[in-house]
């Protein structure tokens, strides 16, 4: 073959090489797409990662590429996530009630000091002002929301006193009711004490929430529930990490009466993105082996009882893995209807992001493997004919509002003196 045939041949080669390298690496996000999210100061109102923190001595810093989680500090930083409510989730079925406060104040601690270990790149954060702040200097700001009333033990004294270690949101109940709110994760069973919604007590926890500045979060609650917060809130709640029940039946999302009253306030739902509330067939499929998962779960945690140790959140949620592994994720548009149902039914200033990221490991939906590809997202309103303003407002603008409010209402209140009657 004559030399100059071979040099254009090769050189032929190494462009098609070239293609294929980009397309398997290439999160396919256009460079209109990249620029407005990293325009946006991204807000995600909900990471189970602090279960990791205590349980794993997991550091956020971590940079193995075999890790298998959803949040580090360079996938933040890949994905441009400004800003990141870690939950405090104390595991009702794994921690006794006696301890539920004193794991509380263990999860806290956990991002405490993820933050003393990386000031370079991550802060406490408290306040818009502060997301604010941390964003202007790259850092990943770091906020902290307790995932089920159960946590405050039902004592209003504990409440202040997250609020004063830096809890900025309370889930009224996770999947468990609790003695002041009803959950949607129990609601249909009979061995159950519910109270119809919230108490008198429960609408004082709400009161007290919007005097502190913490944000009410209504996700997980029983529909009843959902409707006494509505009545008796002065600042907007927000659903942290709840979908839309018109797309898939789960009795964690929201109804399309749920979504409009969100607007009354101003309030915001943050979607959700495991498979199970985004994607009708995923949903099915879960629910067709919820009985047997739930077998496996239970009988771990007994026999590691029956052994004299109490099992972590960490090796149930291995086990959990297993089973959502089984099922087939769907795809990214999944998710994304979900953001554009809510945006059509509520309006686009009442929809935002809460990933559940390293809460619902193996089953979010294709292409979103971790913080990394929240551009991907953008890329996806994008080609649905969003506007820039309008991606910025559910990448974190429209959660940023609601928490500016809850503030300015908390100060409103402080200063006409409004107190909680439950001392």
């Amino acid at each position: 073959m004559p030399r100059n045939r071979a040099c254009c041949l090769l050189s032929l080669l190494l462009v098609l090489a070239s293609v294929v390298a980009v397309g398997q690496n290439s999160p396919s996000v256009s460079a209109r797409a990249r620029a407005i999210h990293d325009s946006a100061i991204i807000v995600d109102t909900h990471a189970d990662t602090p279960q990791r923190f205590l349980d794993e001595n997991f550091d956020i810093g971590n940079t193995d590429p075999k890790d298998v989680g959803h949040i580090s500090l360079d996938k933040a930083r890949a994905g441009n996530l400004g800003a990141e409510f870690f939950s405090i989730w104390v595991d009702p079925g794994t921690v006794p009630p006696d301890h539920f406060a004193r794991h509380t104040f263990d999860l806290i601690d956990s991002v405490y000091q993820q933050a003393a270990h990386h000031p370079d790149r991550m802060m406490m954060a408290f306040s818009v002002a502060d997301i604010e702040r941390a964003h202007k200097q790259k850092k990943l700001a770091a906020l902290m929301g307790i995932e089920g009333g159960h946590s405050i033990e039902n004592d209003i004294h504990l409440l202040r006193a997250y609020y004063r270690l830096g809890v900025r949101y309370m889930t009224l109940s996770w999947s468990n009711t609790n003695e002041w709110a009803d959950s949607s994760g129990d609601i249909n069973d009979p061995k159950v004490q519910h109270h119809d919604g919230l108490t008198d007590f429960g609408k004082q926890v709400v009161l007290e929430m919007n005097r502190l500045g913490m944000i009410v979060d209504i996700s997980h609650v029983a529909d009843k529930t959902f409707w006494d917060t509505i009545a008796t809130t002065k600042a907007p709640i927000i659903a942290s990490h709840s979908s839309a029940r018109a797309l898939t039946d789960a009795p964690r999302n929201m109804t399309d009466d749920m979504l409009r009253a969100m607007t009354k306030n101003g309030g915001v739902v943050q979607v959700n993105f495991f498979s199970g509330f985004d994607d009708e067939n995923y949903w099915k499929a879960s629910q067709a082996q919820a009985k047997e998962a739930d077998s496996a779960v239970k009988a771990y945690i007994d026999q590691q009882r029956a052994a004299g140790r109490q099992p972590t959140y960490i090796e149930v949620d291995r086990i959990e893995r297993e089973w959502t592994e089984k099922i087939p994720r769907p795809p990214l548009k999944s998710l994304i209807d979900h953001i554009d149902h809510i945006a059509k039914v509520a309006g686009v200033d009442h929809v935002g992001l809460g990933s559940d990221f390293d809460g619902v490991s193996g089953a979010t939906p294709q292409g979103i493997d971790s913080a990394a590809d929240l551009p991907k997202i953008t890329q996806a309103l994008l080609d649905r004919g969003y506007s820039a303003d309008d991606i910025r407002k559910i990448l974190g603008g429209n959660t940023l509002r609601v928490f500016r409010e809850v503030e300015r209402v908390s100060h409103e209140l402080q200063a006409v003196g409004s107190a909680s009657s439950v001392q």
